[in-house]
């Protein structure tokens, strides 16, 4: 047990309020459906530095292909990473593909914490999750609403970012956990933080447990959590280069040892082309990953002679490769750029 702040008596009706608002007020979620492990790990991985509105449709085509681990582990990884591309961090595709393959050796979905945490990919937060919404594990899920909320309820100024605070706040959210609910207790707390206990001005007034809130209560609801400071976003301005030739593109592929999205394909740039000519620029847009904020431009241009260890590949293709994020964005400004040609060739 730690130093909590509430007495068992507002633990308990913390617990009591946060769940009977959860029962009648959660979002409709594909992966509340069921009690699947599989489906309910596969949403957890997705859900990773990704926001719902756009996980659920990758969901729902994943597990369509994918419906159980033997089908994960079947798939070759061009088809897996076609089928995870635009989520990003294409580590997790190849995490699952891992794990998959350890179920594939036992036999099933591993059925206690601790394996489930040593699967390939699999943290703390995720392996409670999962163990407590498919088997009733009493195991806390923490994540980064969950933080928010506790910090707040209990006014609780450790840095969430320190080894230290986040020790603390994991003694508070097993103290706080409702061992007898501990799946819904785990999405009650996930629900509140990402739709009422938001990071800029939380909707107090509808919070179902506001009243037992000490932050609440000391109006410092806007000053939690204590964090440290975020660091500085890098910025850099890229040219990549569309260059057609009957029907295909020039492209290059990520070797498969590279930390970075490994077999993906890329447009290329002045330094896989040192010789190319751009001609007309086709479009510009921006993209971050991380700390890193990139514009990008995109030039047509004519290939080299010497088109190094870049590959032409057929456009019918783009669709059902492992195409980057930026492949697909630059293909939508080449695509408008030649629709709008068209169209003036068409009025004249």
């Amino acid at each position: 047990m730690t130093d909590c702040v509430f007495p068992a008596r507002e633990i308990n009706q913390f617990r009591a309020d946060l769940l009977r608002w959860f029962a009648a007020h959660q979002r409709a979620l594909p992966w509340r459906e069921t009690r699947d492990p599989y489906r309910i790990w596969v949403s957890e991985i997705m859900l990773q530095q990704t926001r719902v509105a756009a996980v659920i449709p990758y969901y729902q085509r994943f597990l369509e292909r994918f419906p159980d681990f033997h089908a994960l582990t079947r798939a070759p990884e061009p088809e897996l990473l076609a089928h995870w591309a635009g989520l990003g961090y294409y580590y997790r595709a190849r995490n699952l593909q891992q794990a998959a393959r350890r179920m594939a050796e036992r036999g099933s979905f591993p059925s206690t914490y601790e394996e489930i945490r040593a699967l390939p990919g699999v943290g703390d937060y995720t392996a409670a999750a999962v163990a407590s919404i498919a088997y009733d594990l009493p195991h806390a899920a923490i994540d980064g609403n969950v933080l928010r909320v506790l910090s707040r309820v209990l006014d609780e100024r450790s840095n969430i970012a320190s080894g230290v605070g986040r020790r603390r706040f994991s003694a508070l959210a097993q103290e706080m956990l409702d061992t007898n609910q501990p799946g819904a207790f785990n999405q009650a707390m996930m629900e509140l933080g990402a739709t009422i206990c938001l990071p800029k001005n939380p909707q107090c007034l509808l919070c179902p447990v506001a009243k037992l809130c000490r932050a609440r209560a000391s109006g410092t609801e806007n000053e939690l959590p204590v964090k440290a400071a975020r660091v500085a976003t890098v910025s850099e301005r890229r040219t990549v280069f569309w260059i057609e030739k009957e029907d295909k593109l020039l492209l290059w592929q990520r070797p498969p040892g590279e930390r970075l999205m490994p077999g993906f394909w890329e447009l290329p740039e002045a330094l896989h082309l040192p010789d190319a000519a751009p001609g007309v620029k086709l479009g510009s847009f921006r993209h971050g990953i991380t700390f890193h904020s990139y514009f990008f431009e995109v030039w047509e241009a004519r290939a080299p002679k010497d088109i190094g260890a870049c590959h032409w590949v057929a456009l019918s293709r783009l669709a059902s490769i492992p195409a980057s994020t930026i492949l697909k964005k630059a293909q939508r400004h080449a695509q408008r750029a030649r629709a709008a040609v068209s169209g003036q060739a068409s009025f004249r």
